[in-house]
């Protein structure tokens, strides 16, 4: 059940944190700090803008994208959980980026960042995922840090889960980006269909010119995107996580109205998260935190 933005409004602080009416009347967090702006939606607790003071937005966002109930949200960092991809008689992507997150409490620090925590409530239908505790926090500053926390309070029977921050970022022109960081890792080719060619990448720095859809596997490493356009590096830091995703759909790849194929020119995604091989198996009382630093810096 949605939580009212009236209610919602006992989290506002003056001059860091607001709750407003956002697309499609969808209740939205805005935080406001010294060096930058965000905005997150209960609705998935998706986060759906990020930016420093005097740059372009860090995170893209689909013009098309729905902002209703039951719906995803296109663009930003879908929270893809407790799975990852397809799965019959459930959701793409998981549950968790099309559920309403309670909000458990905002705070604004002395160093001038605030940060926002997000609970997942139990979900109807999903009594196998209920005995998980997942919590979501964004703290908002100079750089930009979320960790999902997903705890078991099972008393017997562990559970397989898959987690991954499916990040949008906004580029200039993908033509003019290059991403370094993953040379040597291996990588699923989700582009070249069926269940992915296993690889190696050779190339470094990655170029995207046509469809890509890259499960790197085994790979903790910090990965940088080169933009020449906007005149920027943004470095996407993690822990927690053996997997990384790297995904455009160019032109060619079939997705839902909520995105324009033309779109694809101005965004790419880097995940982070823990997917396929790399699921975790989370015993009775464990728990797991997937977290990720984003920064940006002027490209030398």
């Amino acid at each position: 059940m949605s939580t009212s933005i009236e209610q919602l409004r006992r989290h506002e602080i003056p001059g860091r944190v607001a709750v407003v009416a956002g697309n499609g009347g969808l209740a939205k967090i805005v935080i406001t700090t010294k060096s930058s702006t965000a905005e997150i939606y209960p609705h998935g607790a998706h986060l759906a803008h990020f930016q420093k003071n005097g740059e372009q937005p860090l995170i893209f966002m689909s013009r098309k994208s729905y902002f209703a109930p039951g719906k995803p949200i296109r663009g930003g960092v879908p929270i893809c959980f407790p799975w990852f991809g397809n799965r019959d008689g459930g959701p793409s992507h998981g549950f968790a980026r099309i559920a309403e997150w309670q909000v458990v409490k905002t705070a604004a620090a002395p160093d001038g960042t605030v940060t926002v925590q997000l609970a997942l409530a139990p979900q109807p239908g999903q009594a196998a995922w209920n005995s998980l505790r997942t919590e979501f926090t964004v703290t908002v500053g100079e750089t930009l840090t979320m960790e999902l926390t997903a705890s078991s309070e099972a008393c017997d029977g562990g559970l397989e889960i898959e987690n991954c921050l499916h990040t949008y970022f906004q580029v200039g022109d993908i033509s003019a980006v290059s991403i370094d960081g993953l040379k040597g890792a291996h990588y699923l080719d989700n582009a070249a269909g069926g269940n992915g060619e296993r690889k190696t990448q050779a190339e470094s720095p990655l170029l995207i010119s046509k469809e890509t859809n890259r499960l790197y596997l085994d790979t903790t490493s910090p990965v940088e995107i080169h933009d020449k356009k906007f005149k920027r590096t943004i470095r996407v830091e993690k822990s927690g996580s053996n997997s990384t995703v790297v995904w455009n759909p160019w032109t060619t790849q079939k997705l839902p109205d909520d995105f324009d194929p033309a779109e694809h020119q101005h965004m790419v995604c880097v995940e982070s998260g823990n997917v396929k091989q790399n699921k975790i198996s989370l015993a009775p009382g464990g728990s797991t935190t997937l977290k990720v630093v984003l920064s940006s810096r002027p490209l030398k």
